[in-house]
């Protein structure tokens, strides 16, 4: 068996070391070396060859950001990002994400019970592996490491003559990078739209913030009670889940305490399902790219109700986990690669 070869990068002699135990416990998973800073991990990137780096944000001599931009436009490969809870690790994540990094976790601390250490171990692993098994992906999606802005598309004809009352979005693994290809180009006078992003709750904010600036649309994170308003997006907080009520014609959001389902808070499934809970008679739910299967069986549910259902291709996908898995359950009405699918909800807003 070949095993997913991994190279940490951190300045803490203790992180190495404790990150070196965690990955090197896995039998599928072989830590070829550890460096101190970017300079170091660029002469053992060219000795190793590793297929994924674990990477610190900050960092001495050169800070992880700078280092991923010039690694994704001179040798792109998968890297995961080890980040403080912060604000201004949630800052740097997000500009990771940009760069083409794959995914990120919060770096572990030395409080943390065994509990909580035996599930950063475990969500680590399947991390690193998931990164590693996206290498070619990586080459393929970002090649230079960059992003450049679209083109806002057409406004739909007569979007109000769709009957579509809100628009559902779920993602997890490179969603934050798919849901901001989606949106950019969306133009503003859309119905509401609800998005269910894994994402820390120190995150989610700052999220939501960050695609405001880069949209048409309107893009918040959803508030108790917000009226959903048409030309708004509302990103669910990475604290609660996100349902949608409908009373009176009107809807709003419902933000739910509940412990994790499919082990996510917020949960695609809660925020599918309450589509059909609250009554509403004609939706669109798309599901992009994610690991794991949140949301699938609910989109299933969507779809036998009538809902036009959408997901991400594989070959578009950083990971086709949730998408997968919905289209696996026969939930999906279409499978599209994501550049289309801005284009096709535009169109099924104009009533083709």
């Amino acid at each position: 068996m070949e095993k997913h070869k991994v190279l940490i990068v951190d300045d803490s002699a203790v992180v190495r070391k404790v990150l070196f135990e965690l990955l090197s416990s896995d039998p599928e998973i072989e830590v070829v070396d550890t460096a101190v800073d970017p300079y170091d991990a660029r002469d053992k990137i060219k000795e190793h060859r590793p297929d994924v780096l674990t990477l610190d944000i900050e960092m001495p001599k050169m800070d992880g950001i700078t280092f991923l931009r010039n690694l994704m436009k001179l040798n792109p490969m998968p890297v995961v990002m080890l980040s403080t809870l912060t604000h201004k690790g949630a800052d740097a994540t997000l500009q990771a994400l940009e760069l083409g990094a794959v995914d990120f976790m919060p770096k572990p601390t030395m409080s943390q019970s065994d509990s909580a250490l035996n599930m950063f171990q475990d969500e680590l692993r399947q991390k690193v592996k998931m990164a590693s098994a996206s290498a070619k992906k990586i080459k393929f999606m970002r090649p230079a490491g960059e992003h450049v802005a679209k083109p806002t598309l057409t406004a739909p004809v007569a979007v109000n003559g769709s009957g579509v009352e809100v628009i559902a979005i779920g993602a997890s693994t490179g969603g934050t990078e798919a849901l901001r290809d989606v949106l950019e180009v969306l133009p503003a006078n859309l119905p509401p739209i609800v998005v269910t992003q894994h994402i820390p709750a120190s995150f989610s904010e700052r999220f939501a913030n960050r695609l405001n600036t880069q949209c048409a649309l309107t893009v918040k994170q959803a508030e108790e009670g917000d009226i959903l308003k048409p030309g708004h997006v509302y990103i669910a907080p990475g604290s609660h889940h996100l349902r949608v009520k409908k009373q009176a014609n009107i809807l709003s959001a419902v933000l739910d305490d509940r412990e994790p389902v499919n082990r996510h808070k917020p949960s695609v499934e809660v925020m599918f399902d309450s589509l059909t809970d609250a009554g509403i008679v004609k939706a669109v739910s798309i599901m992009l790219t994610g690991m794991g299967d949140d949301g699938a069986v609910a989109m299933k549910r969507l779809n036998d109700h009538g809902y036009h259902t959408i997901a991400q291709d594989e070959q578009t996908s950083l990971v086709w986990g949730m998408p997968g898995m919905a289209v696996k359950h026969g939930g999906v009405q279409e499978v599209l690669a994501l550049n289309k699918i801005s284009e096709r909800l535009v169109q099924l807003l104009s009533g083709k």
